[in-house]
């Protein structure tokens, strides 16, 4: 089983603090402007987003591979939008935008596995039942 961590700490009010992410690669600041408004930083959003987009063009490789092929590309962005459930703030929607470059995959095969693959990556799992609906627009070029 694998492990990873990540650390973030926190200084200071929600508005006027700051805080600091160290992920393996990065490290950087995040602040009440860099989530709620255009500010310079990260906020968890993003990384929920590079996270999950991440997660899903790996799981779909591995399905496309397991067919026998070998995708040229699988290019993933993830939007996260951060609303408001229950009188709180809550991530309500992500929609994933994907484009697949793969010789020889057959249009109903690779909708098949984009679907598959949104239903069975690890972080749309963790989401699954969750606040969050998550959306799908895959295309294979």
């Amino acid at each position: 089983m694998t492990v990873r961590k990540v650390k973030s700490v926190w200084n200071g009010t929600l508005k006027k603090g700051a805080g600091k992410m160290d992920i393996t690669g990065y490290s950087g600041p995040f602040t009440f402007a860099s989530r709620f408004e255009n500010g310079k930083g990260t906020n968890p959003e993003e990384l929920v987003g590079a996270a999950h987009s991440g997660c899903y063009s790996m799981f779909l490789s591995a399905l496309i591979s397991g067919e026998g092929l070998t995708p040229e590309s699988i290019e993933t962005e993830a939007s996260v939008t951060l609303g408001e459930l229950d009188g709180g703030p809550a991530i309500t929607n992500i929609t994933l935008d994907c484009l697949v470059k793969c010789e020889g995959l057959a249009q109903d095969k690779f909708d098949e596995l984009a679907l598959a693959a949104k239903a069975k990556c690890p972080i749309s799992r963790l989401y699954a039942g969750g606040t969050a609906t998550i959306e799908l627009n895959a295309k294979l070029v």
